[in-house]
């Protein structure tokens, strides 16, 4: 799916590959040429079918970021809802311990006046503001034994951490409500970006969208050959690197040192758990995209990439741009099989590599978990790969 966003600065690295600026000119003056060519002559004040293309990937595009911040939003949520509960019941707990041990001493601030005036009122205890203050101006703490001091002290200090537990559930009630404001905006946003795709694509004619599927098509055929330009790339870079440890072995240098033991143990462990996370990926190919989902029957782009390494034992982030972060950022000519392929400026979409230039993923609405190359849309959409274990 193409998306449109701003240029980046010509000559800028990405994932790891410099782009000459003349190079990308050029090819950008080719592909306006060919839109140019194969659109739809506009007339009065309807938009042409490139104009309709571009639209609707955009709107695409905003549903996806969206998305993200609708799963970001509902993970806190979720996460917010459970700690307030957990401190409701701290506190429920707390205060009727509180309340028994004000009971208790009042029953022994009454007992304490046996000095010939009147005995105290248990309730007045009860009533006080601040029980401390009660027992200053009445000078029952002069006339305690140790163990009734120390009752009064385990008092204060109750009252004190139930008070502060309750401060610290009022705080996590205010976070939470923001949390599902933060959820409904989100969800109305994607909803309405989808609503508008799905309008502008109706009113196209089987014509223009024959002719649209057309371009598409054209798209995924140089995305298809740009994977297999890298896949040549890697090979021969994975060839060089076997000759030249093969020279090493012949060499008499000495031998390695326990580092690159190491490394080559931290290897074949990542290979273990990324051929499991990708075992997991294709088994759900064919599934349904839908946003917000994270299986079983169907998933959005995080969801699947959380997911597949979740199987191989790995606990990555709900969302892209927390994902982004959970692991080392290597470069695209480096890139392994299960290693995560983020997309776009605001890293909005991922896919889990499978070699070659290609990635499972989960597109977008409307489409399924499938195989693609990771230049689906265009080399300048790639973002970064990430190593997530």
């Amino acid at each position: 799916m193409a998306s449109h966003r701003k240029s980046r600065p010509a000559g800028t690295r990405v994932a790891g590959i410099r782009t000459p600026a003349l190079a990308t000119a050029a090819l950008t003056s080719v592909a306006l040429l060919s839109q140019t060519a194969n659109a739809s002559p506009s007339t009065d004040d309807k938009p042409s079918l490139e104009e309709v293309e571009k639209k609707v990937d955009d709107l695409y595009r905003q549903a996806e970021s969206a998305t993200e911040k609708y799963n970001s939003a509902k993970d806190k949520t979720t996460k917010q809802r459970k700690r307030l509960d957990t401190l409701l019941d701290d506190v429920a707990k707390r205060t009727q311990k509180l309340n028994e041990a004000r009971e208790e001493l009042g029953r022994n601030a009454a007992a304490q006046y046996r000095t010939g005036a009147a005995a105290p009122d248990t309730a007045t205890f009860l009533l006080a503001d601040n029980p401390q203050d009660y027992f200053d101006q009445t000078q029952l703490m002069d006339r305690m034994t140790g163990r009734q001091k120390e009752s009064v002290d385990d008092y204060f200090t109750q009252q004190s951490e139930t008070m502060e537990k309750r401060r610290e559930a009022t705080q996590s009630l205010e976070t939470l409500t923001d949390s599902q404001n933060d959820l409904k905006s989100a969800k109305a946003t994607v909803q309405q970006k989808l609503s508008d795709a799905r309008e502008l694509l109706s009113k196209l004619t089987a014509e223009e969208k024959a002719r649209l599927a057309a371009i598409e098509k054209r798209k995924q055929e140089e995305a298809a050959r740009k994977a297999a330009e890298l896949a040549r790339q890697q090979a021969e870079a994975e060839r060089q690197r076997q000759e030249e440890a093969a020279q090493q072995q012949e060499s008499t240098q000495p031998p390695a040192d326990s580092g690159s033991s190491d490394s080559s143990s931290a290897d074949s462990s990542y290979a273990t758990k990324a051929e499991k996370a990708l075992a997991f990926a294709r088994s759900q190919i064919g599934k349904p995209y839908v946003w917000g989902a994270t299986g079983p029957d169907s998933y959005d782009c995080s969801g699947l990439t959380q997911a597949a390494w979740k199987a191989a034992g790995v606990d990555i982030p709900r969302v892209t741009y927390d994902q982004v972060n959970a692991g080392t950022t290597v470069p695209l000519s480096s890139a392994q099989p299960g290693d995560l392929v983020f997309f776009y400026d605001d890293v909005t979409h991922v896919g889990i590599y499978i070699g070659n230039g290609m990635m499972i993923h989960a597109p977008k609405p409307g489409t399924y978990v499938r195989e693609e190359s990771i230049y689906y849309d265009g080399e300048s959409s790639i973002h970064s790969v990430v190593r997530p274990a």
